[in-house]
C-alpha cells in the first residue's frame, strides 16, 4: 500500500533492523520507541485494523511476539514487559513489545508533555536510535 512504512519495510523501499521474519510476518526494532529494546510485529499483508486480520494469522503476530517478549525479558531484564495493540501510529494492523520499568510505560509516559495545561503524547520527545544501535538490538534479539 502507498505510504505505509511497514510495506516499505516488506518491499525493500526502506531500512530496518529486523529481528524475525518468515512467509506470514516480520517483527523489526521500531525506529519510534520509548525504549529501543522495544519490537513490532506485523503481518506482510496490508491490513489496516488488527481486528480484520483472520484468527490464525493474528495468533501466529501474538506468538511471534511472545517468543520476542521473552526474549527482550532474558537480554535486557526489565521489570515487565508489556504487549499491545493500539491501533494508531501506522496504518497496517501491528503488535506492539516493550520492555517496562515503570507502572506507566504502558501508555509511553516518555512520550507524554504537558501544553496549555493539557498532557499530550508525541514521538518529538523520544530519541532516534542510529541505525547501528537498532541492528544490534535486532541482532541480540534474534540469538537463540
Amino acid at each position: 500500500m502507498a505510504n505505509c512504512p511497514f510495506c516499505e519495510i516488506i518491499n525493500g523501499q526502506a531500512e530496518a533492523s529486523v529481528i524475525y521474519e518468515d512467509e506470514l510476518v516480520m517483527a523489526i526494532v521500531p525506529l519510534h520507541a520509548p525504549y529501543p529494546e522495544s519490537a513490532v510485529v506485523f503481518p506482510k499483508q496490508h491490513i489496516d485494523h488488527f481486528t480484520d486480520l483472520p484468527k490464525s494469522l493474528a495468533t501466529h503476530v501474538m506468538n511471534v511476539g511472545f517468543d520476542i517478549g521473552q526474549k527482550i525479558m532474558r537480554e535486557y531484564a526489565p521489570g515487565r514487559i508489556g504487549m499491545g495493540v493500539h491501533g494508531y501510529g501506522v496504518a497496517h494492523a501491528h503488535f506492539n513489545v516493550f520492555p517496562q520499568n515503570h507502572p506507566f510505560d504502558v501508555v509511553f509516559r516518555k512520550m507524554a508533555y504537558v501544553k496549555e495545561g493539557e498532557v499530550k503524547f508525541a514521538f518529538k520527545n523520544l530519541p532516534i536510535p542510529s541505525r547501528d544501535a537498532m541492528d544490534a538490538i535486532a541482532e541480540r534479539l534474534r540469538k537463540d
